[in-house]
């Protein structure tokens, strides 16, 4: 056959990423190759093969079998359609020169091309799936594990809208990763468990194999037993294909969790920002003119990939509709599920290099958080409306609207906005100190302020003492970040 320089290959799989993800490449190739696809039909005709000599209690061969299957190869079979212009009944033609000649009679007896076909396809996608995603996805999940466990109790400003909200943890933020993931990895697990095989012949009703068998459906089981497989429920000429494709979707579903995670990453990179930073190589280069670059290209080159490769869920649904017992409209299509399965593992494996050589800036993340935004303090305006509400004062949450305006306008920091604000609700023999002073007392009364910060007199030192550090208010954000990695961790050692 033909070789190629790898620079000719029109795929960027078979350049790009063969080089700069070889072990991706490879691991993926054992399984989703075109060499690994005719392998995996010769398997699966090997072992119908033997399930005929099992239901006709002779002995299997078994040195014999994989002596043939091992000497079948793409370039014979693909040399041999050039005649046949029918790539199963060419693999079968070499394969039966490669056999004893009492086996030969054995070979597809009873099958059609899509016994072979969808039997080898969900051989090969549950092979890849236990041996090349869940591996790589595994590896990513105990990164993001260590990564919140680690950082649960770093202080970051929280944000939606792309505007500072409330504290959180950086811990925190990437524990929504672990839990998304984590759920996602569960469930490829199970999917990729539950991927059928069929022997049932050219429509699915086991017409040919009645007449070879008494038992049909055993000779099936046998023969996909051999295979780790198991039959499908029902099937026409094609196997179910719903299981393959809640498999694919599922992927799809991670891969999207890995791509908002690289968009996430990618923001908290902005110059403006900068509390993450990608790890960078010694003689790395940002950018052809400006030197002092440090793009976060890795991050941005795992969102490529997603778009890349999402769209393609339409085909998939697509190759879902096949009219009557079989039609051939998913021939081709159906072959480029090698490139997305390729493709999720390619950005599977970058974000894992990504989150292992992640750099955290704490004192960034701090500063961004005490910034509130512009008006320093002001992520703190949430519990300033909650304490006062609490305290009896109905129109709390327009009372502190009205002084964070006036803190943007003047200049202030949250607190002395605060502490112009008159009380809203005076009560005889409360000391003065306004809403500011309302606050600290409520604070007080809660126990959030530590007791060198607050005590009877202390109300504007506890408010004070509040409104300076909003890293203290973060809910069970540290809390939480820790929970999930340990569960998400612990899930992954019992699998």
């Amino acid at each position: 056959m033909e070789t190629r320089d790898i620079f000719r290959n029109l795929s960027p799989l078979d350049h790009r990423y063969s080089l700069s993800e070889k072990a991706v490449f490879e691991e993926a190739g054992a399984w989703l190759s075109e060499e690994a696809s005719i392998a995996a039909c010769v398997k699966v005709e090997t072992a119908l093969i033997a399930a005929h000599l099992a239901v006709r209690g002779r002995p299997v061969p078994r040195a014999a079998l994989e002596a043939a299957a091992a000497a079948v190869t793409p370039e014979a079979v693909y040399g041999e359609e050039e005649k046949t212009r029918h790539n199963i009944r060419a693999l079968v033609n070499v394969l039966k020169r490669e056999l004893p000649p009492e086996l030969g009679p054995l070979v597809h007896l009873g099958a059609t091309s899509v016994d072979i076909l969808d039997t080898s396809l969900a051989y090969r996608m549950k092979g890849c799936c236990r041996e090349v995603v869940l591996p790589a996805l595994r590896k990513l999940e105990t990164l993001l594990c260590d990564f919140a466990g680690r950082e649960a109790e770093t202080p970051q400003v929280g944000r939606t809208h792309g505007q500072h909200a409330v504290p959180v943890t950086l811990g925190f933020a990437m524990a929504e990763y672990v839990a998304r993931l984590g759920k996602s990895i569960l469930e490829i697990d199970r999917l990729g468990g539950e991927l059928r095989g069929k022997l049932a012949g050219a429509v699915g009703a086991y017409n040919a194999l009645s007449v070879i068998a008494a038992d049909p459906e055993e000779l099936e089981r046998r023969c996909l037993a051999e295979l780790g497989l198991l039959p499908s429920e029902y099937s026409t000429q094609l196997v179910e294909p719903e299981y393959l494709l809640r498999l694919l979707l599922e992927y799809n579903t991670a891969f999207g969790i890995i791509a908002n995670l690289a968009d996430d990453l990618r923001g908290l990179q902005r110059t403006e920002i900068g509390e993450l930073k990608e790890g960078f190589a010694a003689d790395q280069v940002g950018s052809s003119t400006m030197p002092q670059k440090r793009n976060p290209w890795n991050s941005e080159h795992v969102k490529s990939l997603w778009k890349a490769f999402m769209p393609r869920v339409i085909t998939f649904y697509m190759d879902q509709i096949s009219e009557h017992q079989r039609d051939l409209s998913n021939s081709a299509s159906q072959r480029f599920i090698a490139e997305y399965v390729t493709g999720f593992c390619l950005a599977v494996s970058r974000m894992a290099a990504v989150i292992e050589g992640l750099g955290v800036d704490r004192e960034r993340c701090l500063a961004n958080l005490r910034s509130g935004g512009g008006i320093p303090g002001g992520i703190l305006a949430e519990p300033a409306y909650i304490l006062l509400a609490e305290s009896g004062v109905s129109n709390a949450h327009e009372v502190i609207r009205r002084v964070t305006l006036r803190a943007e306008e003047r200049g202030l920091s949250f607190a002395a906005a605060l502490a112009e604000e008159p009380d809203p609700a005076p009560e005889p023999g409360n000391p003065p100190g306004g809403v500011l002073g309302r606050i600290g007392r409520r604070l007080i009364a809660l126990g959030l302020v530590p007791p060198g910060a607050g005590g009877e007199g202390m109300d504007l030192a506890a408010a004070a003492w509040f409104f300076e550090k909003p890293e203290h208010y973060r809910g069970l954000a540290a809390k939480k970040a820790r929970e999930l990695a340990a569960k998400y961790r612990k899930l992954l050692e019992e699998k």
